[in-house]
């Protein structure tokens, strides 16, 4: 069974979490303008409908692909979707004539597969699709793995390669998203190189493009480049460092998107083991230290490679996989229209093992809102958007295509919390309301600490901690909760700084409202 095509094998402890300082910019950070490609008003109002109040659901639409790895979708009216394959294959489906039988390329002569993680990896369709038929691809080559940026001219059947990364001694982190950003340029990923705890200490070098997003001009050629690395990026003109870096100090950045109705960049990090992130950058920051190897998440990285006076940027999500999880796989905001008055504004992103749908939204006062919407299909591997962005996956095995849709259901149960803090310690105690038609028979309570906090005791309820994820259980005495009725159970936790409540409740799998 496919493991992931990113996912971490190994597991370091953790020691501590970062200062509240490391989520300022780095000094070199640079600001590039969007090119202006969204029109202003052109995208509709984020929802206001409470992130717990709605539902993913996946529909399979297609079969028979071997081991897809991305999707992407050209804006030139046609309605369709290429799809790659992990041995070097793109193909074609259309929503009225289905998947095509024979792919539109085939690099499988290029295209070294061997390993979990190698293969035919990123697609990317340029803005002048429609008139250059060119597709740009990301794929690890023969014969020694190298990751290789090509350009592939469908009108000539023929890949032209731009840009090469070695990548012989591992076979996983490989990363390979791409992206064209709403200024025009190529932007895309390759993971740290391999192995476990960053072993080459990639992350925070800037003379390697391993750990690293990059960003190109790939509509001309500079001298003997056929590309060009646009002046303002920020390392150009730094001693030592590849212009083409964009971000540094990730992991393995497998899905990274662009949301179209500001510019901002999401990005997905597998983590080492203990924690998964997602990072949200404004539009045009380029520069940024997101923190490999010195920090995985928002925890400080045992023999990680930190860099003396370095500032470090903080993701604004990051989940346990205690729970089943193992590699997040970023995903997109919903830009679309059938669902806009649902998700509009709201960022969908899975895990390949958990098949979570985790929903985040901006909630204006510098935090986000944060809920499990639902699952996908097993072993997703990708999440994609039409030209007129609806969303679809894809899954490794067994090889299918679904579409996303989205339903609103008031959720069954609400969680008000009062929290007391003082030095070191916190009491948290959760009223939980059965909001739904039928009683709850027996009932697991689910919910995330913040970094740092330490359960020691609890009461009405059977609690035990993993990582920083609790699971609580009924106390016998108040398993049932009838519809109406509401249950008290608490805990008395230790911290290290941060002393906030948790942010998200599941009830017997289903997201609860949170009050208070």
């Amino acid at each position: 069974m496919l493991a992931l095509l990113l996912t971490a094998l190994a597991s370091s402890p953790a020691t501590a979490a970062r200062p509240s300082a490391a989520a300022q910019p780095l000094a070199a950070a640079q600001s590039v303008a969007p090119a202006g490609n969204v029109p202003d008003g052109a995208v509709a109002a984020p929802s206001s409908v409470p992130l717990p109040s709605l539902r993913a659901t996946t529909t399979q639409v297609a079969s028979g692909l071997r081991r897809p790895t991305a999707l992407a979708a050209p804006a030139d009216g046609t309605d369709r979707l290429f799809i790659t394959e992990k041995s070097g294959t793109v193909r074609v489906y259309h929503p009225d004539t289905g998947l095509a039988p024979a792919p539109l390329i085939d690099i499988t002569a290029s295209v070294d597969e061997s390993g979990n993680e190698r293969g035919l990896l990123g697609i990317a369709v340029p803005p002048d699709f429609a008139d250059s038929h060119h597709l740009y691809l990301a794929y690890t080559a023969l014969p020694d793995g190298a990751v290789t940026l090509a350009r592939y001219r469908l009108d000539e059947s023929r890949s032209e390669v731009l840009l090469s990364q070695p990548h012989a001694e591992h076979s996983n982190h490989n990363g390979g998203q791409l992206a064209f950003g709403p200024d025009g340029r190529l932007y895309w990923s390759i993971g740290d190189g391999g192995g476990s705890a960053d072993p080459f200490r990639s992350g925070q070098r800037l003379d390697t493009l391993l750990g690293k997003i990059m960003r190109i001009d790939v509509s001309r050629g500079c001298g003997t480049l056929p590309y060009c690395v646009p002046g303002d990026n920020p390392f150009v003109g730094t001693p030592g460092a590849r212009g083409e870096i964009w971000l540094y100090g990730l992991r393995n950045p497998w899905r990274f998107s662009f949301d179209s109705g500001d510019g901002s960049m999401w990005i997905g990090d597998v983590g080492q083991g203990r924690w998964e992130e997602v990072d949200h950058l404004a539009a045009g920051q380029g520069g940024l230290n997101l923190g490999w190897s010195c920090y995985e998440g928002l925890e400080r990285f045992d023999g990680g490679d930190c860099l003396p006076g370095a500032a470090y940027t903080e993701p604004v999500f990051t989940y346990s996989p205690y729970t089943g999880g193992c590699s997040v796989i970023g995903g997109h905001v919903y830009r679309g229209q059938k669902y806009a008055a649902l998700v509009g504004g709201t960022y969908i992103a899975t895990d390949c093992c958990s098949s979570t749908v985790w929903a985040l939204r901006p909630d204006g006062e510098g935090g986000y809102e944060q809920a499990e919407i639902g699952e996908m299909p097993t072993q997703v591997t990708s999440i994609g958007t039409t030209a007129d962005g609806e969303f679809y996956v894809v899954n490794d095995l067994p090889g299918g295509l679904h579409r996303v849709s989205f339903a609103r259901e008031e959720p069954t149960c609400r969680v008000d919390r009062t929290v007391r803090t003082w030095g070191t310690g916190t009491t948290v105690d959760l009223t939980v309301t059965n909001t739904g038609s039928t009683a709850v028979n027996g009932w697991t309570l689910e919910f995330p600490l913040a970094l740092g906090q330490v359960v020691t005791s609890d009461w009405n309820t059977d609690l035990t901690q993993g990582s920083n994820t609790v699971t609580a259980n009924d106390a016998t005495h108040n398993a049932t909760i009838a519809p109406g009725a509401s249950i008290t159970l608490g805990y008395l936790a230790q911290h290290s700084g941060d002393s906030s409540a948790p942010p998200r409740f599941m009830l017997n799998e289903d997201a609860c409202a949170v009050g208070r």
